[in-house]
């Protein structure tokens, strides 16, 4: 008897022990006397294992289980060790500290240079964003969120930057920049972008302005700096959307990364008006190997795969479009089909060398392949009525006020290579920061078109003739190219300090010589900025320079339309460079408020252009006149709102206002005035002049917000949110109406909601057979949340009145999308 009460009375101890052991989280910021966050300050238990450090805004989060008062030290080089005492009787604590300085071997300014910005370009950790909704399933969905960048078509990966189009912005990964498919004319055609956000550790983007090192884009540059792992990692994810798997491993001289990504976009698209039978399969693989063949010296090699496959069936469409006051149904009876290739494949080796302290030497030799195939044979039966409002089906549908068929028919195929040899060189010593970069590349293209358009409005082919049977479009083009393309550039970084502050001045400038047009072109390109040494913080910048797009194959081809109405393509030799002045002024503020950090930017932009490349835009797809016709501007100013709404959880506001309009050189129409019976009294020849732009988004706001539960973090939520402007679009090749009419205004909103499982700290991981999981986040995404039918193009139709109709081409709508993402160690 006395045994079996002494062993209960053991068992009460451990289980009021137990009891006693209390579960705290504890977080806070770690900032200066200035207010700053402490970067990679620790954060440590005393006498105990149990720490962390602080991430770039000074913040800090940990958890522990603690029966008695427990010491927490503060430490930091550089600053005095700060020591607190908690009483664990709460289960969450805030609590922040600030360190004062005890070393004068730390000054202010190299404290603020490694946290301010003072150049455009804008970087991310995407890191952070892991479980933020996207669609697409790339890193360019989260530059939607950017200031100056918008983008009206979620199926797609392209963007518009501050007025331009999606081929103005160039796109590097390790320093090399990638191309896209050319044939790409709708988003559901698209697939996976080439960046895998797997393996990637920094995003760095500019809106305009970037510095010469960038080559020939008129808008914008992404940078992506794929990371080489230190140790094992792997992740894996699969969702309703598609599948991904990731595996990076290391020794002292060998690296590796392999990325493998499938998608399918069946499930999204069946939210589109048209039901068909959908077969989007898209696969991608990457890779990145690393060898360090001494301590100075190593070569890298980037490798990537991809294949694009998109069958397509119609069977149905039923839009309603119009207004309440006319409204209409369009009904349309499909048949055929479409099939689609795109190969793709990339190879990239260098070899880098630093010879002394401070400089690096690199050799780049890479190598783009491309293989697109594009057939289709669409016909379609359509019906135009007026449209019911309370939709009663006992009541019979208005009277038809358009019949007609059409037949759409496309044979394409397109191969092009491009072969690249580099150099690249930098050397920093004392206040400068030297680069500079040769570059020679050969483009080899073969393109044969062959697609054309029958429509038959009432029972007269369109454009109607009483002697033949015409065709409403037709194309053929049979083309082949080869041109060497040679760069060149220089930059200087130049870096200064005095009692006012931090300066810092970057000139640089790019040459381009193109063996097509034999056209040398040079741009210069300055940057300034200055970090005052003032009480709050600030920075501001101003950039300017000459900015070339020399054309790639899409822009010289010239159309040409013979006696029968046959257009045929040649390459234009004569076509010049599209040239755009850029001018950036901004600057930023670092504060801080309800203790948390915040950076609020605004940028002013005026980009002028001349020698533009008009072109008109079908859902992705950019036509371009094949010649320098149009002369355009845009203007405009950036808002951004970033930092912590929720301690520890990156947010952002952004708010783009922006004027950007084109003049077509020669462009004219023919206006008549008319009398009572109809006859012409006078007629006039009409120059548009100065009209918006096809990517003038004269406002766009979007937000990015991130939340958790305080007592238990593992909860998080995430929302999405863009509002922009309507594009300008217009009849087809309508001079008069030239963007005329408007879009409705892009609106969307996605969400998420996540629960990581992390091991050694929830019970279900606490499995033998998931010792090797680091973590696993089970994610549920509402997509297009509200289920807004947002506009992504017009179909023009022709009714019984000779009245063209506009007919809305409508984006996915809600859809609910669960994800499973499991990382290894």
């Amino acid at each position: 008897m006395n045994k079996k009460l002494l062993y209960i009375l053991c068992l009460l101890l451990l289980s009021v022990s137990m009891w006693a052991q209390t579960n705290v989280r504890i977080y806070g910021y770690v900032i200066d006397t200035n207010k700053r966050g402490v970067e990679l300050a620790n954060v440590r238990v005393e006498n105990s294992a149990v720490g962390t450090t602080t991430n770039q805004n000074g913040y800090y989060e940990l958890s522990l289980k603690a029966t008695d008062s427990v010491k927490l030290v503060y430490s930091m080089v550089g600053y005095r060790t700060i020591k607190h005492t908690i009483q664990p009787h709460q289960s969450v604590l805030q609590i922040s500290v600030q360190l004062p300085v005890a070393s004068n071997q730390l000054t202010e300014v190299n404290v603020i240079g490694q946290r301010r910005q003072n150049s455009t370009l804008d970087v991310l950790d995407p890191s952070k964003f892991r479980v933020i909704p996207n669609v697409s399933g790339g890193i360019e969905s989260y530059l939607i969120t950017f200031t100056g960048v918008s983008s009206s078509n979620e199926l797609s990966s392209q963007y518009n930057v501050r007025g331009g189009n999606f081929d103005e912005n160039a796109v590097y990964v390790n320093g090399i920049e990638v191309y896209r498919p050319l044939l790409i004319r709708a988003g559901q055609q698209e697939g996976l972008s080439f960046i895998n956000p797997d393996m990637v550790e920094k995003v760095s983007f500019s809106a305009g302005g970037f510095d010469a090192k960038y080559g020939d884009k008129m808008s914008s540059v992404l940078d992506i700096q794929y990371k080489k792992p230190t140790e094992f990692e792997a992740s894996a994810s699969v969702s309703l959307l598609g599948a991904s798997a990731y595996v990076g491993t290391a020794n002292k001289r060998f690296s590796q990364m392999h990325g493998v990504r499938y998608k399918t976009s069946s499930y999204l698209l069946g939210t589109l008006d048209t039901k068909a039978e959908y077969k989007p399969d898209f696969l991608d693989y990457q890779t990145y190997l690393t060898y360090n063949l001494s301590p100075k010296s190593e070569i890298t090699f980037l490798g990537n795969f991809s294949q694009n496959s998109y069958q397509f069936v119609p069977q149905t469409r039923e839009t309603k479009f119009g207004t309440y006051q006319t409204p209409r149904n369009l009904v349309i009876y499909f048949d055929g089909q479409e099939k689609d290739l795109f190969r793709t494949a990339f190879g990239a080796l260098t070899y880098n060398y630093k010879p002394i302290k401070g400089m690096k030497l690199s050799l780049l030799g890479s190598l783009f392949s491309t293989n697109e195939n594009e057939t289709y044979d669409i016909s379609g039966e359509y019906i135009i009525n007026e449209a019911q409002l309370d939709a009663d089906p006992a009541k019979p549908a208005g009277d038809p006020l358009g019949i007609g068929t059409y037949l759409q028919h496309a044979r394409n195929r397109l191969k092009a290579t491009v072969a690249n040899l580099a150099h690249r060189g930098e050397y920093d010593v004392a206040n400068h920061k030297m680069r500079w970069g040769v570059n020679i590349q050969n483009e080899i293209i073969s393109d044969k078109i062959n697609e054309w358009e029958l429509r038959d409005s009432v029972g007269y082919s369109l454009p109607y003739s009483d002697e033949n049977v015409n065709v409403f479009y037709n194309l053929k083009a049979s083309n082949k190219l080869s041109t060497w393309r040679s760069t060149a550039f220089y930059q200087d970084t130049y870096k200064w300090n005095s009692d006012a502050g931090s300066f810092s001045f970057t000139g640089g400038l790019r040459a381009n010589y193109w063996t097509f047009n034999n056209e040398l072109l040079v741009s210069p390109r300055i940057a300034f900025s200055y970090l005052p040494r003032w009480k709050s913080d600030y920075s501001f910048r101003f950039a300017t320079g000459v900015y070339y797009q020399t054309p790639f194959y899409k822009e010289i081809r010239d159309t040409l339309t013979d006696a029968l109405g046959n257009v045929n393509i040649r390459l234009n030799n004569r076509i010049k460079a599209q040239r755009s002045l850029h001018f950036v002024l901004g600057g930023d503020h670092y504060f801080r408020a309800w203790g948390r950090p915040f950076k609020f930017t605004a940028e002013a932009y005026l980009k002028l252009i001349d020698r533009l490349i008009s072109y008109s835009v079908d859902n992705v797809q950019i036509v371009y006149s094949g010649k320098n016709d149009a002369k355009a501007y845009s203007a405009g100013m950036d808002f951004k709102l970033y930092g912590e709404l929720v301690p520890g959880a990156d947010s952002w506001i952004n708010l783009s206002l922006m004027n950007a309009k084109q003049d077509i050189i020669g462009d004219s129409y023919v206006s008549h005035t008319y009398d009572a019976d109809g006859k012409i009294l006078t007629s006039k020849t009409v120059y548009p002049g100065w009209v918006a732009s096809p990517g003038e988004q004269r406002y766009t706001f979007s937000m990015l917000f991130q939340d958790y539960l305080p007592n238990n973090p593992k909860y998080k939520m995430q929302l999405k949110l863009v509002w922009s402007d309507g594009l300008p679009f217009c009849p087809v090749k309508s001079v008069q109406f030239r963007s005329a009419f408007r879009t409705p205004p892009y609106r969307r909103v996605d969400i998420g909601a996540s629960r990581v499982l992390i091991n050694g700290v929830d019970k279900t991981m606490n499995k033998s057979w998931l010792k090797h999981v680091k973590n696993i986040w089970l994610n549920v995404e509402v997509f297009n949340l509200l289920d807004i039918k947002n506009v992504n193009s017009y179909y023009w139709i022709t009714d019984v009145h000779n009245q063209q109709l506009a007919v809305p081409n409508y984006l996915t709508g809600r859809q609910l999308n669960l994800k499973i993402m499991v990382d290894l160690k």
